[in-house]
């Protein structure tokens, strides 16, 4: 390239910017499109489950069984056998009795229920007693009951 003598080059003149703010917009439509793009390629699909339904054994509960209740006022009903005299124990006494209940009994087994009412804390602290007591088989109801019931 030849230069002409007389020609000058203007040295203030504004150099070229290359301008970020268009390249970040295609890049998040490009994203955009791409994250679109992969949600359609998966077909999402539900399986179905069969549960198991809840069902007593008729073997299990006996006349030898402790029916602990947990009430909504802090106390507790207990009751051994599905004819026995409901009780009402304060939660005090109720690891003393489990630790009576497993040596008065060869199988001690203990049927955790509760009030409509009754914090999932009352009942834990059942569950929590039973295993201080060393009692293997305890099972938790699943509805709930009438108080005292």
């Amino acid at each position: 390239m030849k230069v002409l003598e007389n020609e000058t080059f203007d040295l203030t003149q504004k150099k070229a910017r290359v301008e970020i703010i268009p390249l970040i917009d295609v890049i998040f439509f490009l994203l955009a499109t791409f994250v679109l793009f992969t949600l359609t390629l998966q077909r999402v699909r539900v399986l179905e489950a069969d549960l198991p339904k809840a069902e007593v054994e008729s073997g299990k509960i006996d006349e030898t069984t402790a029916f602990i209740q947990a009430a909504a006022d802090g106390t507790y009903y207990w009751r051994i056998g599905t004819n026995g005299v409901t009780e009402t124990i304060t939660p005090a006494e109720l690891g003393p009795r489990l630790q009576l209940y497993k040596r008065s009994y060869l199988v001690p087994r203990v049927l955790v229920r509760s009030d409509p009412a009754a914090r999932l804390r009352a009942a834990v602290m059942v569950l929590d007693e039973a295993h201080r007591a060393e009692i293997k088989d305890v099972a938790v109801e699943t509805r709930t009951s009438a108080t005292g019931s």
